[in-house]
């Protein structure tokens, strides 16, 4: 008996024949790829790493230099890309999309065949003709998802790194920025070796079965939240993981100082992409006087900055989806305190007005979670102890913040504070020097990248010994049958003698 089917119309049929071709089309322009076809793409990088293709130095610089030619070649899209998914200014844009991701790219390829040299350890008595030295290796495949508020530059940044580590990568940018999604899948197969890397799109479900997945490293920007997923996803297969998270950052401001120069630089820091800044003050701290002669300065800077009437100016960035707007107004509202500046709010157009609330208390909503967003609390304290102590009791931000002319003042919040980073006097900018490692502590990250520190991120240091067949003779003394005699012996050939403690050095 012949099967009997259900009757399909001939418009239904067509219909659903012209979404399919129009999928198929999209992921093979864009190679974006489905969550069946995960596992081939893993496996595909895999046989590209166990080949070697990636540990060659010149592959590697020819890589970085095809993603310089990325950023060089499309400019013009990565800026209509950012201003569609965040109205992100193009200054604004240039600045922490574009400069910042090439700045990484020259340091790592100036210096690339520097850091791949083995460096030499110092030895002892008994390792003094072997040679002794930590080589660092290419980790795998490795996995890289990344955020929305900075969507190019936080997939792109970390897989410097893996590049000049000599890995393979999958991509895995945030689809909360859509048109940015977009453009990375379809750029990075057009400027890197597909054999290698690779972008997969999609949402939460996605991003789960991706990871059930086994990497050989995992680099995660986001949230605390999604964080935890990560890590318990990790833990099953012993999975290494970076976490770039963020926190409450503070911003101490206390003594002597330039008032209007602080303002500025505060709000600049604050309101920099509308707010939306893992690095971005989330709170100020300073005493009752302090506050009084800070607001018109900040008031000041503000109507500098965006004019009289912020949400016309063409420097202030929009909140990126209608659940982020809604939050952030709901924080507002739900804050006991005092709005001075600001709180004006359009759900059409997501825009939040640059607000300042004072006369917030502890227990304030403003202060249960990372706001995330242009809204800045400012909270009194009486000493300067206190303030540190009010840090101290919360947990360790990505950056804090201190201002201050008096050096005195500087030193005692950067000795008895700790954070990811520190920055005295100005916010945000201790993060765009590749030289210094960006990155979290505790609840606020762990591990870190940026220029030298991104390459040994993604390295394996291997410990190495080259040890010939010389001196057997003073090898027996290690063999049994074992006497106090040999043991002195040993003993005083391993041990690193204080003068120089030459068995502890690197060179």
């Amino acid at each position: 008996m012949k099967r009997q089917h259900p009757e399909i119309s001939l418009h239904v049929l067509v219909k659903t024949l012209g979404c399919a071709i129009k999928k198929s089309y999209f992921l093979r322009k864009h190679r974006c790829l489905t969550m069946e076809s995960q596992k081939q793409v893993l496996e595909r990088l895999r046989g590209a790493f166990r080949s070697g293709v990636t540990r060659p130095v010149q592959f590697r610089l020819t890589q970085l230099q095809a993603m310089m030619s990325l950023f060089e070649d499309n400019e013009t899209q990565i800026l209509e890309a950012m201003h569609k998914d965040l109205a992100k200014p193009k200054f604004e844009a240039v600045l922490s999309e574009i400069e910042l991701v090439v700045n990484d790219i020259c340091c790592t390829i100036s210096n690339l065949q520097t850091w791949m040299q083995d460096s030499y350890v110092g030895t002892n008595l008994a390792t003094k003709l072997d040679d002794c030295f930590v080589r660092r290796e290419p980790l795998g495949v490795v996995l890289i998802i990344g955020a929305w508020n900075y969507p190019l530059q936080l997939v792109v940044s970390p897989l410097i790194g893996a590049i000049a580590a000599g890995n393979c990568a999958i991509l895995k940018p945030s689809e909360i920025s859509q048109a940015t999604e977009k453009l990375i899948a379809e750029l990075i197969p057009k400027y890197l070796s597909q054999e290698c890397y690779a972008v997969i799109c999609g949402g939460a479900e996605e991003t789960k079965t991706l990871l059930e997945n086994r990497f050989d490293h995992i680099f995660y920007t986001g949230s605390q939240s999604v964080a935890r997923c990560i890590l318990q996803a990790a833990a099953v297969h012993l999975t290494p993981v970076t976490l770039e998270l963020g926190g409450k950052c503070p911003c101490l401001i206390y003594g002597r100082l330039d008032m209007k120069a602080a303002a500025k630089r505060l709000v600049w820091a604050k309101f920099f992409n509308a707010g939306q800044s893992c690095v971005a003050p989330d709170y100020v701290l300073c005493t009752a006087e302090t506050r009084e002669m800070l607001l018109p300065f900040i008031k000041e800077a503000l109507e500098s900055f965006y004019g009289s009437e912020p949400e016309q100016s063409p420097d202030m960035g929009r909140i990126v989806t209608d659940r982020h707007w809604n939050r952030l107004v709901e924080l507002l509202k739900k804050s006991e305190g005092k709005v001075v500046i600001g709180g004006e709010s359009v759900k059409e157009t997501k825009y939040i007005a640059p607000t300042v609330v004072v006369d917030v208390k502890e227990s304030d909503a403003l202060m249960q979670e990372e706001i995330f967003g242009p809204i800045l609390p400012i909270l009194t304290i009486k000493s300067l102890n206190e303030g540190i102590d009010f840090m101290n009791e919360r947990e360790k931000p990505l950056a804090l913040y201190a201002f201050s002319d008096e050096s005195q003042v500087v030193a005692t919040v950067l000795e008895r504070t700790s954070s990811g980073g520190f920055c005295s006097n100005d916010g945000i900018a201790h993060m765009t020097l590749p030289g210094l490692p960006f990155g979290g502590v505790g609840a606020s990250g762990m591990g870190n990248y940026h220029g030298r520190w991104s390459f040994e991120t993604f390295s394996h240091k291997r410990g190495c010994m080259l040890r010939g067949w010389g001196l057997e003779r003073v090898n027996v003394l290690r063999y049994p049958p074992y006497t106090e005699s040999n043991l002195s012996w040993l003993r005083w050939a391993t041990t690193a003698k204080k003068k120089g403690w030459a068995s502890c050095s690197v060179m």
